[in-house]
């Protein structure tokens, strides 16, 4: 009976949070390079007094999926996909540095390189400014030249590089506003190329997410049955124990 209590009242509070995990993956279906979040059930031993029966459920946060998801043309200069591994370093709220796969890019009334939420793209030397009245192009390796409007081609000058990096999966680590941090510090990567004009789509499967979602529902109604019968079983044998008393 105690085991039963702990393992049920556990499981169905980190029920609710995975199924505020799978609510985030799914209210982020269209958001570019979205990653899904994965979580799973462990059950482990209570150590303290009482029964050594004892056990309760944690949620184990397994990280994130990093498979790449499908690339999208959108026609749009501003607009780059990473093409393979690899992450666009940004300046988080926070001032330090994060990354991300959303390449969905603007040019804010400052002329600084941002992301669609106002975060600064990062280059070889800190945030990125844009002169006025250009044109902008961005290379596969992330540099960055722009035009005069009007101007001829071979006028173009180049004002930076996107600072591309690619630290080890193990070492990268999500945030509250999902954005992705190394453990160690992440150096410009060579290898990491970009696509303009594309975005890379979210790799949440909604299908796969609303069956997730049902399925968690039913498991805290499950664990919410056994707390009724727990709590049912004790007022009879309390009965029983107060007759025979």
């Amino acid at each position: 009976m105690d085991k039963l209590i702990y393992t049920a009242m556990s499981g169905a509070s980190h029920t609710l949070q995975q199924q505020a995990a799978v609510s985030q993956n799914l209210a982020n279906t269209n958001t570019p390079g979205f990653r899904a979040q994965i979580n799973s059930f462990r059950a482990v031993p209570l150590v303290g007094e009482g029964l050594p029966t004892r056990t309760f459920v944690v949620d184990s946060n397994a990280g994130a999926d990093f498979t790449q998801g499908v690339m999208e043309p959108t026609g749009r200069a501003l607009d780059i996909a990473v093409n393979g591994e690899g992450w666009i370093a940004v300046q988080g709220k926070d001032g330090q540095e994060a990354y991300t796969r959303n390449g969905s890019l603007q040019i804010n009334q400052n002329g600084l390189l941002q992301t669609r939420s106002g975060l600064n793209v990062l280059g070889d030397a800190g945030p990125i400014t844009v002169p006025p009245d250009t044109q902008v192009t961005i290379a596969q390796d992330g540099t960055i030249s722009t035009v005069a409007q009007g101007g001829q081609a071979g006028e173009a000058v180049v004002l930076g590089r996107i600072k591309l990096t690619n630290p080890p999966q193990k070492e990268m680590t999500r945030g509250e506003d999902a954005l992705f941090r190394s453990s160690k510090p992440a150096v410009a990567e060579a290898g990491v190329a970009v696509v303009s004009g594309y975005l890379e789509s979210s790799n949440v499967n909604a299908v796969e997410a609303m069956v997730n979602m049902i399925s968690l529902a039913r498991q805290f109604e499950t664990q919410m049955k056994m707390l009724s019968t727990a709590d049912s079983d004790a007022r009879q044998a309390a009965k029983i124990l107060s007759m025979n008393g």
